[in-house]
């Protein structure tokens, strides 16, 4: 079988041997695959520094037959984005970006979350502070629907009723998303004011304008991020990038 090449972004790598690497790349034709990069640790290799974290590049692969590991036959680089390690508010939010494509892409072509992922990138790179945190949060909100888990934000998540514009609504992230008044009664979810409403949606759509928020309504989206992303996509799963987010240490030192 002839090799493959492919756009791609390096997702993660571990040490295989002593002179080998294991890479997980999100890939625009294949979805998200496992490689090894043979010779990646000796002094003089074909890949040299290419294979760096959030790496953007081309590589070609040489598909097994036999098993989900296939072979790196190259990477050409194409960008190292040094600008998202300048700032820990733009890694933090890129690794958790990098934690979804690995947990929830798929292994087969799915050029929609690879393009979002890049152009995410992209833009965090070279956002300034204030709009770090907006960016991520469209960002993730996006990636979670295009992979197939939009929340419903206008009719019910539980019967399909529309949901009124006005006043409050509860938001059950078990459910997926906003409950009318009926489905609401005695269900433990947060209350959305209409403006935490209409600002989610705002994170949810790719024409509206960025909401710019407090620091205290930054920390309760967050928080009903990671409540929705707990409840549909981990699994029970461990989400370490997605905690270190949340908690923001390095913002208390």
């Amino acid at each position: 079988m002839p090799p493959v090449t492919t756009p791609a972004l390096v997702l993660a790598t571990i040490r295989y041997g002593e002179t080998s690497k294991i890479a997980r790349l999100a890939t625009r034709d294949l979805g998200v695959q496992s490689v090894i990069a043979k010779g990646a640790l000796r002094p003089k290799n074909r890949f040299g520094t290419a294979l760096h974290l959030l790496s953007e590049g081309t590589a070609t692969l040489h598909l097994s037959r036999s098993s989900d590991l296939h072979t790196l036959v190259q990477f050409d680089s194409r960008h190292v984005r040094t600008g998202i390690a300048a700032r820990m508010d733009r890694f933090a939010v890129a690794s958790v970006l990098s934690e979804l494509m690995l947990r929830l892409a798929p292994a087969s072509p799915h050029p929609a979350s690879y393009d979002l992922f890049r152009d995410a990138l992209e833009l965090l790179e070279a956002a300034p502070g204030v709009a770090v945190e907006p960016l991520g949060l469209r960002a993730l909100w996006r990636l979670v629907s295009v992979l197939g888990f939009a929340p419903a934000l206008h009719a019910c998540a539980r019967d399909a009723m529309p949901v009124p514009e006005e006043g409050s609504a509860c938001f059950s992230a078990l459910d997926g998303g906003v409950l009318c008044p009926r489905c609401a009664a005695g269900t433990v979810g947060a209350q959305l004011a209409p403006t935490d409403r209409a600002d989610l949606a705002a994170f949810l759509s790719t024409e509206e304008e960025l909401p710019l928020l407090d620091d205290r309504h930054l920390a309760s989206h967050r928080r009903l991020l990671e409540r929705y992303v707990r409840h549909h996509l981990a699994e029970g799963a461990a989400l370490p990038a997605l905690a270190f987010w949340l908690e923001r240490s390095w913002a208390a030192a």
